[in-house]
């Protein structure tokens, strides 16, 4: 199979925000506690988190962190953890059907968080709470004011404020699932007006409101339109969530799970600029992309697990190389959108379907899904280029007409690099690429996952089984059949 790849250089589709390769720990399973929290652990600093985790984490060059939840935030109380640790209460925790001893809180996580190089993405409880709570919260996070909640902060051992800037409104409220679900009219309203509260607290503030927890839910286009006409305003983000998976084990129909995320992303940016119009609105709503990953694996393994349980281990997907090569392909989905998809949360970051997995008082090894995370992150910023793709087409179940072939370009900062993202969706035929509109570049380096075994994974005894390799650079460019690659160009 022959594919083309054209880039333009003066053809840019946006400067990437970098907050794309953020990602999420929400407290559930072994997420907080037995993954960045062991106070008992070799490698535990002076407030009980692991570092050999932490190292990890940094490899991945996260900007941002997603913070407490996920369903978890909308029966939390936050106030549950602060203070003194020794008076906190044990909670049931309803959304997970577990034990929350609220060790860990807000106080310890905006730490956490600065000694990981990054910043927190903070959610509210708008399930059993609502703008009060919210308001309160900012105030506490942000305020330097003499006034009750910046004051207690400061009791806390806080002095100066946290300084967190990106709010999101509850989580999936439009679930039936949720902890105090709403009508899309009902989260409107309640949205709106903690939006208001919210700002009027600290101005300076970004707030993300919840859209569909998927394209498949009932009310999806109905619950953002009524969301984007109550509130408009008063938001800067509308929220896309969406789970990809391969439960009838076919293979090439999984390989078109982009293609699906591709029409998610597109659909709401037609909604969002649709209620612009209607407003007649010179502000534009970006896009929020703070749940996306391949989540499957553990669904029988968790309806094993008995209740009320402290960090039981729960979503603990075991990925494998499809499931690498899947996660690549829906990283350079977000880039060709990165002019409306400004934040992105890889859910989650340690235990809970995620790249990182720990033993509890044990070892730390990377998941398959942690390479192609990783090399994107760390090469893919600077501006999106625009890049066109010929390439044959496959269908097979749900993935109709898919591209065989699909490609993202990122124009480093300053200009000297090239780094181009290619996923072969073709089980077992290579791709000879021809690459256009490289002038001044040279191939300097390419890397991907592949292999014979799809369903080859990443275990603590086999941590390396499934790793990138590195291929030989000669005149030819070849992807292998189900592959996701690097390439890397140098002037």
């Amino acid at each position: 199979m022959k594919a083309t790849i054209r880039i333009n250089k003066e053809n840019e589709i946006s400067r990437i925000d970098n907050r794309i390769y953020s990602s999420f720990i929400e407290h559930l399973g072994r997420a907080v506690y037995g993954g960045i929290y062991e106070p008992g652990h070799p490698t535990a600093d002076d407030m009980g988190f692991r570092q050999d985790v932490m190292e990890i984490i940094k490899e991945l060059n996260v900007p941002m962190v997603r913070y407490p939840g996920g369903n978890f935030v909308s029966g939390y109380n936050w106030e549950d953890g602060t203070g003194d640790k020794s008076r906190r209460p044990r909670k049931m925790e309803l959304a997970w059907g577990s034990i929350e001893t609220n060790e860990v809180g807000i106080d310890e996580f905006q730490e956490w968080a600065k000694r990981a190089g990054s910043e927190v993405m903070m959610a509210v409880n708008l399930g059993t709470r609502g703008a009060d709570d919210a308001r309160n919260l900012v105030e506490y996070c942000n305020s330097s004011t003499d006034t009750f909640y910046a004051q207690m902060r400061r009791r806390n051992g806080f002095e100066k404020p946290f300084g967190i800037k990106v709010w999101c409104l509850g989580n999936e409220m439009d679930g039936d699932w949720q902890i105090g679900t709403k009508r899309p009219m009902e989260y409107a309203r309640i949205a709106c007006e903690s939006a208001k509260l919210m700002k009027m607290v600290d101005p300076t503030i970004e707030l993300v409101a919840c859209g569909s927890s998927g394209p498949q839910m009932p009310t999806f286009g109905e619950w953002e339109e009524t969301v984007l006409r109550e509130a408009y305003n008063h938001l800067d983000y509308i929220s896309l969530h969406s789970y990809y998976g391969n439960p009838d084990n076919d293979s090439q129909q999984y390989f078109g799970s982009a293609a699906i995320m591709d029409k998610f992303i597109g659909d709401v940016v037609d909604i969002c600029d649709k209620i612009k119009e209607e407003k007649k609105s010179d502000k534009t709503i970006m896009l929020s992309f703070d749940e996306w990953n391949v989540w499957f694996h553990s669904n029988e393994q968790d309806k094993k697990q008995e209740p009320w349980q402290v960090a039981p281990p729960l979503l603990e997907d075991m990925y494998n190389l499809e499931d690498a090569i899947v996660v690549g392909d829906l990283m350079i989905t977000l880039l060709k959108h990165a002019d409306r998809v400004k934040i992105a949360c890889l859910a989650q970051l340690v235990n809970v379907i995620a790249p990182i997995m720990t033993e509890t008082g044990g070892g730390v090894w990377k998941q398959t899904i942690f390479y192609p995370f990783m090399y994107t992150s760390i090469n893919g910023r600077g501006t999106a280029l625009k890049t066109e793709v010929e390439s044959e087409t496959f269908t097979a179940g749900k993935s109709e007409n898919t591209p065989c072939v699909d490609a993202a370009t990122v124009l480093s900062e300053d200009g000297k690099t090239l780094s181009v993202f290619a996923v072969n969706r073709k089980i077992g035929e290579a791709a000879e690429l021809e690459i256009e509109g490289l002038d001044g570049f040279r191939l300097v380096s390419h890397i991907s996952m592949e292999g014979d075994d799809l369903k080859a994974g990443n275990s603590m005894a086999e941590p390396d089984k499934v790793t990138p390799v590195n291929h030989e650079i000669n005149d030819k460019v070849t992807l292998t059949g189900g592959s996701w690659n690097y390439l890397k160009y140098e002037k």
